[in-house]
């Protein structure tokens, strides 16, 4: 037992003695007590994006902080049993600080739990890799987290690289970025639970942030991991915007036969922080559990799941 602990068990007792109503009530507080350029700011990231709730106060919405008050109030057994099983002190104290900013923005902690020595999915002392990796890469954008693989593992270090983008235009960047490199394999393609088709719905928040929708000019073709790789694999690193967990789901088999690292963004819901582990501990039981972020201190994202 050590401080952070002590200070996690506390909020979640605290938690656990409140209703729902109550707790938005503090967390509405809480809010208030933020500096008004802060609180401004946080708004129209939030409402920029949408994974999280509207936050208006100006005109009374604040279904941001009512959707954080029923995920708190409605999963402490969840958020327990996964700080129970993460493998690091690092990782405890970044869990605590993502619900302490959650409750009373907890700009603090954040800041002393940031990650700041490796890059987005590479920690070092985690992720080992040889120069057998396939390595799977959705959400590959312009090519910056392949890029960022071989900075770290080197040119030799892989086998093959699978890189998935939805947005044509985006795609047309990330294969004239990587044309240097051996070995990859592109796919203009959604990765989901199920193949099919979708559209493409573009963000306000940059190429970046374009999402499957059921809405959108652009038709995508949609497959899943197990379909459309015939291979092993070792490495999948998901970022895709809310379509992590699907992923996961219509990768079951290479997760269960393959055991691959799974390097996973856990931000873009409430729930992803305790749902994604919990569904890859439900398909192989054997995963250790580590958390990292480098977003804002403000507001925690780049949030990465690392199950290995």
């Amino acid at each position: 037992m050590n401080v952070t602990d002590l200070s996690f068990y506390s909020l979640i007792d605290e938690i656990a003695h409140l209703e729902v109503d109550e707790l938005y009530r503090r967390i509405r507080e809480n809010f208030a007590a933020v500096n008004p350029v802060t609180a401004r700011n946080m708004a129209v990231f939030f409402n920029k994006f949408g994974y999280w709730g509207k936050l208006e106060p100006e005109k009374g919405i604040y279904e941001e902080i009512e959707l954080k008050a029923t995920a708190l109030r409605s999963h402490l057994s969840d958020y327990l049993w996964v700080y129970e099983r993460l493998c690091d002190y690092r990782s405890k104290k970044t869990f605590y600080a993502v619900l302490s900013n959650w409750y009373r923005y907890d700009f603090a902690c954040t800041a002393k739990a940031k990650e700041y020595l490796f890059d987005d999915y590479f920690d070092l002392d985690l992720v080992k890799c040889s120069r057998d990796e396939v390595v799977v890469d959705l959400g590959a954008y312009t090519g910056d987290t392949t890029l960022s693989y071989i900075r770290n593992y080197g040119e030799e270090c892989y086998k093959r690289i699978y890189c998935y983008e939805i947005t044509p235009s985006v795609f047309a960047v990330l294969k004239n970025t990587l044309a240097r490199y051996r070995d990859i394999e592109y796919r203009l393609k959604g990765v989901s639970d199920e193949c099919g088709a979708m559209k493409l719905q573009l963000s306000c928040g940059g190429n970046s942030a374009n999402v499957l929708s059921l809405v959108g000019e652009e038709t995508v073709e949609t497959t899943t991991l197990d379909a459309d790789i015939s291979e092993p694999v070792s490495l999948i690193k998901a970022d895709i915007e809310g379509y992590e967990l699907k992923a996961l789901r219509g990768a079951a088999r290479h997760i269960v036969n393959d055991h691959p690292k799974l390097l996973i963004s856990v931000y873009h819901s409430n729930d992803d922080i305790w749902e994604i582990p919990k569904t890859i501990h439900a398909f192989s039981s054997d995963y250790r559990f580590y958390l990292r972020f480098k977003g804002s201190c403000i507001y925690p994202t780049e949030i990465t799941l690392f199950a290995l």
